[in-house]
C-alpha cells in the first residue's frame, strides 16, 4: 500500500504525498522535537522537511527507500534550524536542551527522560532517536549518518547506559 502511494506521489499525485505525510508526521516530529528541543524549532524543520521532500520526491530512486530518504532530509532540516538558531543565538550553548524546553508538555516523553536525552552528544542523541523514535535499525541508522553499523550499536549501547545512569536506573 505504502509503495503504491509513494509510486503515485513521485507521478505528481499530490493527494498521495498528503497520505504519506499523515503516516510519518508523528515520528518525524517527534525525532525534530526531541533533537532540537522546543515546538516551534521542531514544527520549523518539520515544515522545511515536508517541503523539500514533497520537491524532491520524483528524483527518489526506490519507493522501499523512502522512509530513510525522508528521515535524511528531516536530518538536515535539523541541522538548518540549529544553523539558524545560532546565527542568532549570543553564545548559546546549542549541544544542551535549555531549561525552559525541558519544561514544555511532552507528547510522549517524560522531562526526566528529555533531560537524559540531554546528556548525549548531538551524535549520541541522533542515534538514540533514530532507533527509538523512527525505529530504525543500525544497519538503517548507519546509512542515514555515515557510519556503520557496528560503529552505531556500540554507539547507542553506550548511550542507552549513560541514559540509564542519569535516570538511576543500574540494570
Amino acid at each position: 500500500m505504502e509503495e503504491k502511494l509513494i509510486a503515485a506521489a513521485k507521478s505528481g499525485d499530490k493527494e498521495a504525498f498528503a497520505q504519506l505525510y499523515m503516516l510519518y508526521k508523528d515520528k518525524l516530529y517527534r525525532y525534530a522535537y526531541y533533537r532540537l528541543g522546543n515546538e516551534a524549532d521542531a514544527m520549523d524543520a518539520l515544515s522545511m522537511c515536508i517541503t523539500h521532500a514533497f520537491a524532491g520526491i520524483g528524483a527518489l530512486q526506490s519507493e522501499k527507500a523512502f522512509g530513510a530518504w525522508l528521515f535524511k532530509i528531516m536530518h538536515f532540516s535539523c541541522a538548518a534550524v540549529l544553523r539558524e538558531r545560532q546565527k542568532h543565538a549570543n553564545h548559546a550553548d546549542l549541544d544542551t536542551i535549555s531549561p525552559a524546553a525541558l519544561s514544555e508538555p511532552a507528547n510522549t516523553l517524560s522531562v526526566e527522560l528529555k533531560q537524559a536525552l540531554a546528556q548525549l552528544s548531538e551524535t549520541e542523541r541522533e542515534i538514540v532517536l533514530l532507533s527509538a523514535i523512527a525505529g530504525y535499525k543500525s544497519r538503517e541508522i548507519a546509512a542515514l549518518t555515515g557510519s556503520t553499523p557496528g560503529t552505531v550499536r556500540s554507539t547507542l549501547s553506550r548511550s542507552l547506559a549513560k541514559m540509564r545512569q542519569y535516570l538511576g536506573d543500574e540494570r
